[in-house]
């Protein structure tokens, strides 16, 4: 079955915790760049000891050793998942999944689920026909380097779980409900739909952390995995 993760992109740290304890049965928190910037190590060592797992998402994409002993500090502070970015190349790729070890899991990013094929194009500098393919060839890259996993959107999640088989995490933002407002997100998908094609996690932000009522969005969503 899918795991829930709850990102928590609030102002504060004291908002974040101050909805986690409202949130029955909550197993995982993502911990971004702007809370992590504002809160730092604190906050996560506070999830980890309330027992919710911090999945702490920070897409490092920088030189391999650089971004190897970032992930080394995340996994001493006792972070269960965290993200590099897949255009960091197969020599970063390779360098943090040495420093993840077996504690930690590694999962890479695709292509973030704000991209369209014409906004791909504009970064990579050529013509991109299907972002699907992109996704799954830097997804076998990841894995090849010894990633636990990927983070892709919903639209290729099932291209990719095809082409990686059943093993790998397959994580999956911008999940909407029907009727959700799709903020910035480009590339979104519906909860069932997204497990039905193979997703492991969906990362869920503002339909929770934004709702009249967080805690009825929060188990809407939890009675939907189940």
């Amino acid at each position: 079955m899918a795991e829930l993760i709850v990102a928590f992109d609030l102002p504060n740290g004291r908002e974040a915790l101050a909805l986690a304890e409202r949130l029955p049965g909550l197993r995982w928190a993502k911990i971004g760049a702007v809370l992590f910037g504002r809160e730092g190590p604190s906050l996560v060592a506070e999830f980890t000891r309330r027992g919710i797992r911090v999945f702490l998402d920070l897409k490092w994409h920088d030189i391999p050793n650089i971004v190897a002993s970032a992930v080394s500090a995340a996994r001493e502070l006792g972070v269960s998942m965290t993200t590099v970015h897949c255009l960091g190349g197969r020599a970063m790729l390779t360098a943090a999944a040495h420093a993840a070890g077996s504690d930690l899991a590694l999962v890479g990013v695709t292509v973030l689920t704000s991209h369209d094929a014409a906004e791909l194009e504009g970064v990579l500098g050529r013509g991109v026909p299907d972002v699907g393919f992109e996704a799954e060839r830097l997804a076998r890259m990841a894995l090849q380097a010894g990633l636990r996993g990927v983070v892709t959107s919903g639209q290729e999640v099932g291209l990719l779980r095809e082409a990686l088989g059943p093993d790998p995490w397959i994580v999956v933002p911008g999940i909407r409900a029907q009727g959700d407002a799709a903020g910035d997100q480009v590339r979104t998908i519906e909860p069932a739909e997204a497990v039905r094609r193979g997703a492991t996690h969906l990362v869920v932000g503002r339909p929770i952390t934004g709702a009249r009522d967080p805690v009825a969005a929060y188990q809407r969503l939890v009675e939907a995995l189940d």
